[in-house]
């Protein structure tokens, strides 16, 4: 590989990190799956300089599925957190992508079940 070639290899690098770490630096971390997905603020917010208002479900769905299609990836949990009797809960009350995931469903439920949340 030339030195031109090695020197625009590592510039690229370097600008699709720049995002990551700047979440990163003003604490906004994403988790490792959304980070190493590439995922930028914009990508979720559909802002440049995202608030701190929660993100629509609608924006989660373009890469993970509606709810039936989530609700058909848990099917196996037992109870499916994406099946819920309240109906459709927006992601982002337990997918909370800066902090720690919350499960609703222990809310009303405290320590009846357990859950594996991303």
């Amino acid at each position: 590989m030339t030195p031109v070639r090695c020197v625009a290899n590592l510039l690229s690098c370097l600008l699709l990190t720049v995002p990551a770490l700047a979440q990163e630096a003003a604490g906004h971390k994403l988790p490792d799956h959304h980070a190493k997905a590439g995922v930028h603020c914009f990508d979720c917010h559909h802002e440049e300089k995202p608030t701190k208002k929660a993100v629509a479900s609608d924006s989660c769905m373009t890469c993970h599925g509606d709810y039936p299609a989530m609700k058909a990836l848990t099917k196996d949990a037992k109870p499916n957190p994406h099946d819920s009797h309240l109906g459709e809960i927006p992601c982002t009350e337990c997918h909370r992508q800066h902090q720690p995931p919350k499960v609703k469903c222990l809310e009303c439920h405290e320590g009846k079940f357990k859950f594996n949340i991303r």
